[in-house]
């Protein structure tokens, strides 16, 4: 397995693979699934391609061969870095790749923009996701906001909201 930086010629296979392991029926073969909350698209072409093109944004890849197995969005914000599209193929997650592309989005983010601090934003729902990240040394700040509206995917339940996560980075994440 490989870590690179995502590429324009890149985003359609980063488009199908955020969308199939966030939502619908294929979403369901991993444990990180967000089907039975939200319906629709995670993410278009489009929005992938605006994050890629943002001074302040880096799309980091995990492949094997050619295949791309997992991608994260890790975007500068003022002393801090905030990562999501984080998602790992359905049917390779609990493998270590999700883990080991995490650890690699941290310590790029520091050597990039000299950044001690991540930051998640967990869909509440999610406590499993939410464990996944304490174990890997993201704390809960007690902040919670609102989960944000879009035209790319419906509501399947009223009350989302997100809980915020950080974690301090070192320089040998």
């Amino acid at each position: 397995m490989k870590f690179t930086h995502a590429e324009p010629n890149d985003i359609p296979a980063l488009t199908s693979l955020l969308n199939r392991s966030y939502r619908g029926d294929s979403s369901r073969a991993g444990w990180t699934t967000e089907a039975d909350l939200l319906s629709g698209k995670r993410i278009d072409e489009a929005g992938l391609t605006q994050l890629l093109n943002d001074p302040d944004s880096l799309i980091l890849i995990a492949r094997s061969n050619e295949t791309i197995l997992a991608t994260i969005h890790a975007h500068r914000e003022a002393d801090t870095v905030h990562f999501g599209l984080f998602a790992v193929e359905p049917t390779m997650q609990a493998h270590g790749i999700g883990k080991a592309l995490l650890a690699y989005a941290e310590s790029e983010a520091h050597k990039r923009w000299g950044i001690n601090t991540a930051i998640m934003e967990v869909i509440t729902h999610r406590s499993e996701l939410i464990e996944y990240y304490e174990r890997r040394g993201y704390v809960r700040t007690g902040e919670m906001i609102p989960f944000p509206e879009s035209n790319l995917w419906d509501r399947q339940i009223d009350a989302l909201e997100l809980a915020v996560l950080s974690k301090k980075l070192v320089a040998n994440t």
